[in-house]
């Protein structure tokens, strides 16, 4: 008897918590979000807002742990209401590990307001042009392109000279298939600098996911006269190889993968890739 009421407890209080929290969310999706993490073995949850430092990066600032009531009220554990404690941040990496959006008619339950007093001071150059660039940069390298996007399209309006908007816009329009823009945005990029080298690479990829090869080979020789990112000339000729190993194009793709050879002195991930390509098209 005892056994299966410990389990009835356990079934209604997964019940609530399927109900009222939604674990459908990644850290790098709850920027200015109140979150709790997953059900700890003493049925509470850790929970505290998300923001992002622009030093320090994705963060994590801790408020306390609550528990679900049996009526779905949240109740913030009284231990942690009344301690007295500074902010407890820890800088978060991008993970999968699944996380939930607080309901704001929880906010009420937990004493937090949907927009905590202390983030006034992360806020104060939010439409600058330099910060809105930094927060598409960070998107980016996190592989949340439309978000970074929203960041970058601003940045764009205010000042679309901005040095590296345009490269970092053309880089998300590739991510995300919008080639034409890619290309337009990245033609804007080395007009104004002819020698950013990582424009014309993301403008090779992008003339290499348009099947206009003889664009990249342009785009590529360009490179070879311009760029000291041996790394960036290297990766292009290893793409444009690859296209023509789909297609099973021996001649040109011996000679890519000769052009791919050419920058760097040992082995790598590159001329493996390359060495194995040639060995399947050689069966």
């Amino acid at each position: 008897m005892k056994y299966s009421l410990i389990l009835l407890t356990l079934f209604t209080t997964n019940f609530y918590a399927q109900n009222l929290l939604q674990f459908d969310k990644r850290n790098i999706q709850c920027e200015d979000k109140w979150i709790a993490y997953q059900m700890d073995k003493d049925s509470t949850y850790t929970f505290g807002f998300i923001y992002i430092d622009s030093k320090a990066g994705l963060t994590f600032n801790y408020e306390g742990k609550f528990k679900i009531e049996k009526n779905g009220v949240f109740n913030k554990l009284k231990s942690e209401v009344e301690k007295e404690v500074g902010f407890i941040k820890t800088r978060l990496q991008p993970n999968r590990i699944a996380i939930a959006e607080i309901p704001e008619a929880k906010f009420k339950e937990l004493h937090i307001e949907k927009t905590p007093n202390w983030l006034k001071a992360y806020k104060t150059d939010e439409n600058s042009v330099d910060r809105l660039y930094r927060w598409g940069y960070m998107y980016n390298s996190w592989n949340e392109f439309e978000k970074a996007l929203t960041y970058l399209k601003k940045a764009d309006k205010i000042n679309s000279k901005f040095k590296g908007l345009q490269t970092e816009l053309g880089f998300s329009y590739n991510a995300l298939g919008k080639f034409d823009d890619a290309e337009f945005t990245l033609k804007k990029a080395i007009n104004e600098n002819p020698e950013d080298c990582y424009a014309l690479k993301e403008l090779a990829y992008t003339y290499t996911r348009l099947v206009n090869f003889e664009k990249v080979a342009e785009t590529y020789l360009i490179m070879t006269k311009s760029c000291t990112e041996q790394t960036f000339i290297q990766e292009t000729a290893h793409n444009l190889a690859y296209e023509y190993f789909k297609i099973k194009d021996t001649i040109n793709f011996i000679k890519w993968k000769t052009e791919a050879e050419k920058w760097s002195k040992s082995e790598n991930q590159y001329t493996k890739n390359l060495n194995n390509m040639q060995a399947e098209l050689e069966k």
